[in-house]
């Protein structure tokens, strides 16, 4: 998971066709994706947890290759859980250590459950 600072990151230009930001409420299962390369999509605060399923959907039942960012409210402690859920990038808050929230990802080596990158459980996996 690509992890980019607060002031890296760059929202997608008005009238781009390859990167848009999907609002919080929106159905990402009737968003238009031809030509879109880059989903930001916004976590307005921790307890908000539903770009977690936005990008699922995204990723599981659209089948979206490009990247899905996540932007707002991002807790290193989540960042597991939205590379599981398909983010492949995160943008972190103002003051937040980058070397800390890579860190996360070597908390926990594998996972039992499937998730958006591999459905299948590890037990079907043969892993």
């Amino acid at each position: 998971m690509k992890i980019l600072s607060h002031q890296d990151h760059q929202p997608p230009a008005e009238g781009d066709p390859r990167s848009v930001a999907l609002a919080n409420d929106a159905n990402a299962l009737a968003l238009p994706l031809d030509g879109v390369e880059r989903v930001d999509l916004h976590f307005p605060c921790f307890t908000d947890g539903r770009a977690f399923s936005q990008a699922y959907l995204l990723r599981r039942r659209r089948g979206f290759r490009g990247e899905i960012r996540a932007t707002g409210e991002v807790l290193i402690d989540q960042l597991l859980q939205m590379r599981r859920t398909g983010f492949s990038c995160a943008v972190l808050r103002a003051g937040v250590d980058a070397a800390d929230a890579r860190r996360q990802f070597s908390l926990f080596p594998g996972f039992y459950q499937g998730d958006a990158l591999n459905g299948q459980p590890q037990l079907a996996r043969g892993a």
